[in-house]
Order: structure tokens, then sequence, then C-alpha cells
């Protein structure tokens, strides 16, 4: 009996249910929801999701899921996370107007044609389509032209693909640009690099800790912060490789050919 319980709760992951929902959040009323992480669940379908009327932020990524329309009752979401299911079509989302915040990457999305249903979103400034460290992507990503295009087709777009844009909202993009560009110029001393071992990090090690709460908002952004960390640090750990590929083909070229007597 225990063991026809627990498949029949688990075969109801595959539809989203209002007890699966309340259960998930210990929210009784469906529109008391206001943030909803259903990750890697085996969803395909959304069900009453759109009951939720005031929920402003889900997480739906690493699921099966291919028709959106429950979602086009979500006139208050400003963040949502599809990444790494089949969605092909957008258009439910052309209601949501106050999405800022959008991850799409891992999906069957084939054509800018696709992204057309988003213009009106004005408030939508992030927009993920591919996600190089989970080696998420979509087909449309592969034409040569996508991402002049997306810039255009979304003017006040500040991050694409998680990287922050030129443009519009791109004042702390500069900004890291001008640190950067400042402490390279000190690593260099007559046009040589100088090699700086008393370099300390600006705060301790533990300051960055960060000290885990049950309130699932700050839970998201915990888990979105250690995201962010973790592909800077792949991006750290590729930037080091090319930088010691460099450094020993320059190191092959100084060296005097040797010629055999």
């Amino acid at each position: 009996m225990i063991a026809w319980i627990i498949c029949l709760y688990y075969a109801d992951h595959e539809k989203i249910t209002a007890v699966l929902l309340k259960s998930r959040t210990g929210e009784f009323d469906l529109e008391s929801i206001l943030f909803l992480k259903l990750r890697n669940l085996g969803i395909h379908d959304l069900g009453c999701t759109g009951e939720c009327i005031n929920l402003e932020r889900l997480d739906l990524s690493g699921n099966n899921i291919t028709n959106l329309a429950p979602l086009a009752s979500l006139r208050l979401l400003s963040v949502l996370n599809l990444s790494n299911n089949r969605v092909s079509n957008l258009e439910p989302l052309r209601t949501c107007d106050v999405l800022q915040n959008l991850n799409v990457a891992g999906n069957i999305i084939s054509s800018i044609e696709n992204l057309h249903c988003l213009v009106s979103l004005r408030k939508l400034e992030n927009i993920r389509l591919k996600d190089n460290t989970y080696n998420y992507t979509n087909p449309v990503c592969r034409n040569s032209s996508y991402r002049a295009v997306v810039l255009e087709m979304f003017p006040n777009i500040k991050v694409l693909d998680g990287e922050r844009v030129v443009g519009r909202g791109s004042d702390l993009y500069q900004l890291c640009k001008d640190i950067d560009d400042t402490i390279k110029a000190g690593l260099y001393k007559n046009g040589q690099l100088v090699e700086h071992s008393d370099c300390k990090p600006w705060v301790e090690d533990s300051y960055w800790e960060i000290k885990r709460s049950n309130n699932a908002i700050i839970e998201e952004a915990y888990k979105q912060f250690n995201d962010v960390l973790h592909e800077c640090r792949l991006l750290n750990n590729r930037a080091t490789h090319v930088i010691s590929q460099t450094e020993r083909s320059m190191s092959l070229k100084k060296q005097p050919k040797q010629y055999a007597i």
C-alpha cells in the first residue's frame, strides 16, 4: 500500500496539480504563492500553474515541458527559468507584462521569429538562450547574426546569455572594464609584466559565506549566487589555461635555435 502511494505521488509530478503545489510551498491557497521552484521533476504538463496568479518567480528548469499556455495568466511574473526543457513556442509569455528575467537555454527555439512575441515586454532586460556553463543552447543560437539581431530587437536589454551588453544598461559593464584596465595597467612596468607576490584579496575568505535560510526567495538568491560563482570559477580556469598555454608558447619562441654540428 505504501509503495503504491509513493508511486502515485511521483507519477503526479508529471503534471502540476494543486496537491503538488500546496505540498511544495506550504500554502493552502494557490493565489498566495509568490515563489515556486519545481526543478528536475519530469514535469511535462503545467496543469493548474496558471491559477497562481500572484506568482512572481518561477523555476521549472530540467523538466519536459513543451506547452507554456498556462503561464499566460501570470501577469505579475518577473523571473522565469525554463532552461533544459523542450519549449519551442514562447507565444504565451506575451501577456507576462512585468517579466524581467527569462532563461530558456537548453530548449528547441529554432528561429529569431520565435522571439518576436517577446518584443512587447518592455521590462525584459535579461534573456538567456544559451548557457556555456551547462552546455545549454537553442538551434537559433547557431545563426551567425543571432546576437546582433536579438540586441536590435530588444533595445532595453542589459544582459544576454549571461553577458552584460554594451549600450543602454551597461554602466556596470563599463565600470568593471575600467577597473580591469586599471589593474592591468598596474601590472606592467616599462612594457614588462610585473609579478606581485604580496597581492591580497579585498576581503577575508569567509566574507562571502552566506548562511542558509528557510525563506524561499533567499534560498533562490543563494542558488543563483552560487551559479554565478560556479560560472566565474569555470571562466577563471579557462583563462588560467589559456594564459598558461600562451606563456609556454612565447617561452618556446624565445628559446635560441640549436643546430646540430
